[in-house]
C-alpha cells in the first residue's frame, strides 16, 4: 500500500490532495517536526529530515511537487495532461509557484501569525506582500485565457498552484487586485477531495 508521510497541517497537505483526487488507497503516516523527522529510521525515507515523504510500495520519493507530478502520471489520467507540452506546462507552474510564490507567503506567515510577537518583523512581511504583487498579477493575465492553467480542465498543475497560494487565506492577505486568480483558486481550493484533506490530521 501507498504511504504518505506528514501532516495535513504541512506541505504534505498537497500529497493528501493529490492522492483523495487520485482516488487511491493510502495510509497517512503521521511524523511529528523534530525529534522523529531527524530519527534514523526516517532519515533512511527521506534524509532531508522533512516531510512529506512517499513510499509506493518501495518506490520512495519526497519533495511535496515531485511526489505529486509522480501520483498523478502513474494514477490519476484525469489529473495529468496527454501532450508532452502539456507536461512541460505542469512542472513549469508547479515550479513557478515554489520559486515565486511560496517563499513570501511562508514570510508573511512567520511575521505576521506564527513567530512571537517580539521576534516578528513588519518589514519582512510587506517585503513579502509587495513580492507577491507580480506573480499574482501573472497568474491572474492567464487565467483571463482560460478556466485553469492549462485549458478548461482542472488537472495536476492547479492543485499545486492553489496549494501554495492557498496560504494567501490562511493569512488573509488581499488578493483583490487578481480578481481571476481569486475565482480560480476558490473552485481549486472548493474542490471535495481538498475539503477532505481540511478534515484530516
Amino acid at each position: 500500500m501507498i504511504k504518505l508521510y506528514g501532516s495535513a497541517q504541512s506541505r504534505a497537505a498537497r500529497c493528501l490532495w493529490a492522492l483523495e483526487e487520485a482516488g487511491l488507497k493510502y495510509e497517512q503516516v503521521l511524523v511529528a517536526f523534530g525529534s522523529e523527522t531527524r530519527a534514523p529510521a526516517y532519515l533512511k525515507i527521506n534524509p532531508n529530515g522533512h516531510v512529506p515523504a512517499l513510499d509506493d510500495n518501495g518506490t520512495i520519493i519526497w519533495e511535496s511537487m515531485a511526489i505529486n507530478l509522480y501520483v498523478a502520471e502513474k494514477y490519476a489520467k484525469a489529473l495529468w495532461p496527454s501532450t508532452v507540452e502539456s507536461h512541460a506546462a505542469c512542472y513549469q507552474w508547479s515550479l513557478w509557484a515554489m520559486t515565486e510564490v511560496e517563499t513570501p507567503l511562508i514570510n508573511i506567515l512567520m511575521h505576521r501569525i506564527v513567530m512571537p510577537p517580539e521576534q516578528r518583523d513588519e518589514k519582512v512581511a510587506q517585503a513579502g506582500v509587495e513580492a507577491l504583487k507580480a506573480p499574482c498579477k501573472v497568474l491572474d493575465d492567464h487565467l483571463r485565457k482560460s478556466a485553469y492553467l492549462l485549458g478548461e480542465e482542472f488537472t495536476i498543475a492547479d492543485l499545486n498552484v492553489a496549494s501554495v497560494i492557498g496560504l494567501a487565506q490562511l493569512i488573509q492577505l488581499d488578493l483583490s487586485a487578481a480578481p481571476k486568480a481569486v475565482e480560480w483558486l476558490n473552485k481549486c481550493l472548493g474542490r471535495p477531495a481538498n475539503q477532505r484533506v481540511g478534515t484530516m490530521k
